[in-house]
């Protein structure tokens, strides 16, 4: 299986975020993707290629243009402004407030374009985004091609992001981007499954109105757990997009048998929709010993997992999204993989 990850990745570094009442190095750093392509390499899963450079057209018709660019520019204006560190919001627009007025001030834009105090920038912030948008689309586009199976490397990863809101480390939905290249090439129908233990609430956000892009996502229940106001189970989509959105929550402490049966249910809901390609957003923060989350999969069961993704024996296109256990999560990322390349090779 092809890798696509570009050095760039790593410059949105030394970033702090606000969790659990104090400001705390960010969790999301730069030793997951070195610890994936360690594991990459030592097990032999295949080629590990540079992305090719990519326009922001696609993602500008995923996200709001005006998003992007205020992506594009956010370190710039915070240092205009005589900033250092980290540039984080500390303000919000209440809901039915005023959110339609673009202000001039960084603090306010900060605020403006997120839901929370995680997703801080640094110095090499919007380098990293780009290269990690860029990794997806090439990715996307070597199945394009003919690849029966792609691994997206994105890091800062996206399924918070959405229209124009970045949130939980999350600045472009890279796997949104993915999907709307792939429609664009021709394929009529594409799956989204978000294996993430919080919720894809950026990707069902872009997609629920829409027919085109089912979204399944088994998640941590948002009553106790990020994102909180969004993933639950009678969130199905609407308009064009009705039933097409199905959202699985789960309770603290989920087992493999539990979420085991969980996904078995989703890939039922894919098989009815039967699309032309899947993406998976790949988070394995459902491992037992992930800072953040509170499942319990081992270290066995992420190579049942792949083994289950390809039992579709559809094109398969994996986005990296979350896991935190940062010297595991290199280990269970390409354990999906292996349990995926073995299945396909029976």
């Amino acid at each position: 299986m092809k890798t696509i990850f570009s050095p760039r990745q790593q410059e949105h570094q030394g970033q702090f975020e606000f969790y659990n009442g104090a400001v705390v190095e960010g969790y999301e750093n730069t030793s997951r993707a070195t610890f994936i392509l360690s594991r990459i390499e030592e097990v032999g899963l295949g080629p590990v290629l540079a992305p090719r450079p990519q326009s922001l057209e696609t993602a500008k018709r995923t996200h709001s243009p005006a998003y992007v660019d205020f992506l594009a520019s956010a370190w710039q204006l915070w240092r205009e402004a005589g900033r250092t560190g980290t540039a984080l919001p500390y303000a919000w627009p209440a809901r039915g407030r005023y959110k339609d007025v673009a202000p001039d001030s960084i603090d306010a834009l900060l605020g403006l374009y997120s839901i929370d105090a995680s997703t801080g920038f640094v110095e090499g912030t919007w380098e990293a985004v780009k290269a990690s948008h860029d990794s997806a689309l090439t990715a996307a586009d070597l199945i394009i091609e003919g690849e029966q199976a792609c691994f997206a490397l994105c890091r800062p990863p996206g399924h918070h992001a959405g229209t124009d809101f970045n949130g939980g480390y999350c600045f472009l939905n890279n796997a949104a981007i993915a999907a709307q290249r792939l429609l664009d090439a021709g394929a009529s129908r594409v799956t989204i499954l978000d294996i993430d233990y919080h919720h894809g609430n950026g990707t069902q956000e872009i997609f629920y109105e829409r027919g085109d892009v089912q979204v399944i996502s088994l998640h941590a229940d948002p009553r106790n757990d990020y994102p909180f106001f969004a993933g639950y189970a009678d969130e199905r989509g609407s308009g064009n997009g009705e039933g097409y959105n199905l959202n699985i929550p789960l309770p603290d402490g989920t087992d493999w048998t539990q979420w085991d049966r969980a996904l078995e249910f989703a890939l039922g809901g894919i098989r009815q929709f039967g699309p032309d390609v899947v993406i998976i957003s790949l988070g394995v923060d459902t491992f037992e010993g992930d800072p953040i989350s509170r499942f319990r999969l081992s270290h066995s069961h992420f190579p049942l997992i792949g083994a289950r993704l390809a039992g579709l024996a559809t094109k398969t296109l994996f986005v990296l999204e979350g896991g935190y256990a940062v010297e595991d999560v290199g280990v269970n990322v390409v354990g999906v993989f292996s349990g995926y390349e073995e299945a396909t090779r029976r």
